[in-house]
């Protein structure tokens, strides 16, 4: 987690419209008041393939509570390619969206894959990491743990 860079002054991430497997569009506002760790990937990008297993158990760590693990795919053929790889990967737990034509991903200026951002209860990003990490491993669950206690004494 040393490469994970705080926000200097939190700031809300520009608007962005998601689409689910079913077709649903979905926000990041239809999560305010949770913690959401958004990851951007594609499935042709082998460090987010290694790190998509990580996410998943994060989620599942914390499933039921404060946080939301969001997968934003920037795969251009949408989901004929999420969905086979979801399966592939057995992703069960975080949830899995398309960035259609990677909006949200440029507006947002990222500048590689796979990069993390994390959007405080408030709808403000925190911090982001550029690069792959082990998202479930005892320094990533500090961090999460941290933020979600920081985001309980300030609301």
């Amino acid at each position: 987690m040393q490469k994970f860079e705080p926000a200097a002054e939190p700031v809300a991430p520009p608007a962005g419209v998601f689409v689910d497997e079913d077709g649903s569009r979905v926000s990041l506002g239809d999560f305010r008041g949770r913690l959401v760790l958004v990851n951007f990937w594609a499935t042709w990008c082998g460090p987010c393939v290694r790190e998509m297993p990580s996410l998943d158990r994060l989620q599942a760590e914390f499933d039921g509570r404060d946080l939301v693990v969001l997968g934003l795919s920037e795969d251009r053929s949408g989901w004929d390619r999420i969905a086979p790889f979801r399966a592939r990967l057995g992703l069960t737990h975080m949830r899995l969206l398309h960035d259609a034509g990677s909006r949200f991903m440029f507006a947002s200026r990222i500048r590689g894959l796979p990069t993390t951002i994390l959007v405080g209860r408030d709808g403000r990003e925190l911090g982001r990491l550029a690069g792959p990490a082990e998202w479930d491993a005892p320094e990533a669950l500090a961090l999460v743990r941290h933020y979600l206690e920081a985001g309980r004494t300030r609301n």
